[in-house]
């Protein structure tokens, strides 16, 4: 690829820099707002010499992704919300096994079937662990095509490095909008990535086992505390957009589209004379407790703004707790807001910091 810019949807910049980052099998079903990433891939990926298959579902194709990444294939599955439900067991038993997959949720709106419109509705299911069991994915929620691409990139090499799912959190805005992107230059496929774990045929070698399963007195409590370390190391990787916050007295929290739409109201506020700033978290877990704690040590006050009934709020609010709170935001889905509509919320919050 030229490493000029393009002008490409958030959901193309997904699919290209999977591309870029040595993705070579991609499985996937058709659901609205991520159909772009399918359809570009069908043919894109087998010009790359790699497999595109449209599963039969998104159960099958999250088994799918778990069988590729088994034998150490940089591999990704796509869907929206009602889709990524379906995933869920398949997540788990990918997290239990240590596999390094990437899985892209472009939100919409919900529960239930919902819409085909921008959500923030999965913000528990993506950070909490969505299926059964403890076990985490690293979430990382772009903002931008730049970053939809970049991200996407990025998760590849974070999969393999904690051999773990990784999750894109997008929605229907960053999906669908377009911007200019500044390709990267792909990277060569390494065959002896992943170590001596991947699935490649015994041959002569001694035997591999991949497994969730532990049934041998004290096995599992001993897979699950090696798991818990892996997901302390991983806040190494803590990332987040901190934009007017040093003067600032109320900080906005917001991530994804939001946390975008969020910064333009506070850029209007701030031409205002108003004490505002914002705090986008781009790492949702690992999620930049550290960075915000700070920040309350500070003396400043928060306002967490979701496109959702209150969800990231809660972790906010853990954050600073002892030190300040945070006031919450909503913005139910099924609507599109725009920066003047945060713009009251924001005043009324700095009243009462």
């Amino acid at each position: 690829m030229s490493a000029k810019r393009i002008f490409i949807k958030g959901n193309e910049a997904i699919a290209y820099g999977a591309l870029a980052a040595g993705c070579r099998c991609y499985f996937g079903y058709p659901i609205t707002p991520q159909n772009d990433i399918p359809e570009m891939l069908s043919t894109a990926m087998p010009d790359a010499g790699g497999a595109f298959v449209q599963a039969e579902s998104e159960v099958a194709a999250a088994n799918m992704l778990l069988g590729a990444t088994s034998c150490g294939i940089r591999a990704m599955t796509t869907s929206s919300s009602p889709g990524v439900s379906l995933m869920q067991e398949a997540i788990s038993y990918m997290a239990g096994s240590e596999l390094p997959g990437v899985i892209v949720n472009m939100n919409r709106g919900g529960p239930g079937l919902g819409d085909i419109g921008p959500s923030q509705g999965d913000y528990f299911q993506s950070v909490k662990g969505g299926g059964h069991g403890d076990y985490r994915t690293m979430v990382l929620a772009p903002a931008t095509c730049q970053e939809c691409y970049d991200l996407t990139f990025e998760a590849f090499a974070l999969a393999f490095k904690y051999r773990n799912p990784v999750l894109l959190l997008g929605d229907a805005i960053v999906g669908q909008m377009k911007e200019p992107v500044m390709p990267r230059e792909a990277i060569p496929i390494d065959p002896t990535e992943g170590g001596d774990w991947k699935l490649t045929g015994r041959g002569e070698r001694a035997p591999r086992l991949l497994k969730s399963l532990f049934l041998e007195d004290g096995a599992l409590a001993g897979q699950n505390q090696h798991l818990k370390n892996k997901y302390e190391a991983m806040r190494a990787e803590v990332r987040y957009e901190a934009f007017e916050t040093a003067d600032a007295a109320l900080i906005v929290v917001a991530y994804g589209s939001i946390g975008r739409i969020a910064k333009s109201a506070v850029r209007t506020l701030r031409a205002k004379g108003l004490k505002v700033g914002l705090f986008r978290p781009i790492t949702l877990f690992p999620f930049p407790e550290a960075e915000l704690r700070a920040l309350a040590g500070e003396g400043k006050q928060f306002l967490t703004i979701e496109h959702n009934l209150g969800q990231m709020v809660e972790d906010v609010r853990l954050a600073v707790r002892g030190l300040a709170d945070s006031e919450f935001f909503g913005f139910f889905p099924g609507n599109l807001p725009t920066p003047e509509e945060f713009e009251a919320p924001i005043r009324s919050a700095l009243k009462g910091a």
